[in-house]
């Protein structure tokens, strides 16, 4: 096996570990939320101000992190961001209010990074024609966790109450850095290039700037908002709708667990075929398709008033979902160099968290007044109408290019 894809397979245990880490957690808040004292009539509310109070800070330190990793190594900030969320993750096993819970979650997104940063490494180590692949395969443990997390997570909360399921996943998450500390191995940084005087140092100003001025980044980075922004409109409210279609709380949190965890399934199954597709086929229609059949697949969960139907619906809508955010940073790869990649992976990640901060709140709003069910549609044509956009603009930019070559040869005869 090759060097890089032995680095490869050992973050994407690292991964795997922390993704399960993060689902066993988050996804099962809103059940916890009534030990702690919230009464029926706010619990939407508190299960959106919970899931997006971490994404808050995260977005505005995700360019921080990707910065500190292009200077001072990626290795190392997954190795901090390890060791940090194993203790907040056991820290949420001791809260008592939740306002406490909220200020856990803030902390949450002051100290992440795992994730990106070991999609950083891959992206910097794998060879150009194995791209889309390395990141599927990265994308499917991340899924792969979405697995393990609600399963695990649901089984602990229902043998012996949530706070035991809070302490296992900074286990997890402990695991994973150990992994990293002793496994990985980034190699040598590139030699320093002699800066002038005249050339202006990089800072956070600077690298916002240039992806303002690359205008395919930006273009990216908003599709990853927006994505985000609809698919977190309805994943807070899912195991309270799952209650629902049950007939009542009793067992929810296995129940939940399981029906959660057919993302994470389908992800294993779909991630890197979509990666070897845009391989052959282009990322740009992989994108597009994934898109417009994700959300024409979530709006059907309108009509859908049963436990099993709705079990089954979440699994397809998972297929498609997969093949999203892999593609994306692949092109995000692809449109910057290898110095300014750890600050695209930070940058993605602070569009991710951005969205992932809007997406609850209007959700847990939303839902106090028009109900899930119209959430599910409201999600599925947000998700319709950036794939038709996406294709809009490759039709208008394939079509700009094709007349430019045109004007070229005539000019040249």
């Amino acid at each position: 096996m090759a060097s890089w894809q032995r680095q490869m397979w050992i973050l994407w245990a690292g991964v795997l570990l922390c993704s399960s880490s993060y689902t066993m957690v988050i996804p099962l808040l809103p059940l916890f939320l009534p030990e702690l004292g919230v009464s029926d009539s706010s619990l939407y509310w508190w299960a959106g101000v919970v899931q997006s109070s971490a994404f808050l800070v995260g977005a505005v330190m995700a360019p921080l992190w990707g910065a500190l990793a292009d200077k001072y190594g990626k290795r190392k900030m997954i190795i901090r961001a390890g060791l940090s969320l194993a203790v907040v993750y056991a820290m949420i096993s001791l809260v008592h209010n939740p306002w406490e819970l909220v200020g856990i979650r803030l902390l949450h997104g002051l100290v992440g990074g795992f994730v990106p940063a070991s999609m950083a490494i891959v992206a910097s180590i794998a060879p150009e024609e194995r791209m889309g692949w390395s990141l599927g395969m990265m994308q499917a443990a991340s899924m792969s966790g979405g697995i393990m997390g609600p399963l695990i997570g649901g089984l602990l909360s229902h043998a012996f109450g949530q706070r035991l399921s809070f302490v296992v996943a900074g286990s997890f998450i402990l695991l994973a850095t150990l992994a990293v500390v002793f496994f990985v191995h980034e190699g040598k940084a590139p030699p320093k290039v002699a800066i002038s005087p005249t050339q202006p140092k990089t800072t956070a100003r600077s690298d916002y700037w240039s992806v303002l001025h690359n205008r395919q980044l930006l273009n990216l980075l908003l599709l990853l908002l927006l994505f985000q922004l609809s698919y977190n409109m309805v994943q807070p409210l899912l195991t309270l709708h799952i209650a629902d279609l049950q007939g009542g709380v009793k067992d929810v949190a296995a129940t939940a667990g399981f029906v959660l965890s057919l993302i994470g399934i389908a992800g294993i199954l779909a991630s890197p075929q979509w990666g070897k597709i845009g391989e052959q086929r282009g990322y740009m229609r992989v994108l597009i398709f994934c898109l417009i059949a994700s959300g024409c697949v979530i709006s059907l969960q309108y009509f859908v008033h049963t436990l099993w139907l709705f079990t089954v619906v979440q699994f397809v809508f998972g297929l498609f979902l997969a093949g999203i955010v892999p593609v994306v940073n692949t092109l995000v790869v692809r449109s910057t160099d290898l110095t300014f990649r750890g600050r695209s992976f930070g940058l993605t990640t602070s569009a991710n968290q951005t969205g992932s901060l809007l997406g609850p709140l209007i959700g847990g709003g939303l839902g106090k007044f028009v109900g899930i069910e119209w959430l599910f549609v409201m999600t599925g044509t947000l998700l319709v109408a950036a794939g038709t956009t996406v294709a809009l603009r490759s039709f208008t930019e394939r079509a700009a290019a094709s007349s430019v070559q045109s004007n070229s040869k005539r000019t040249a005869q």
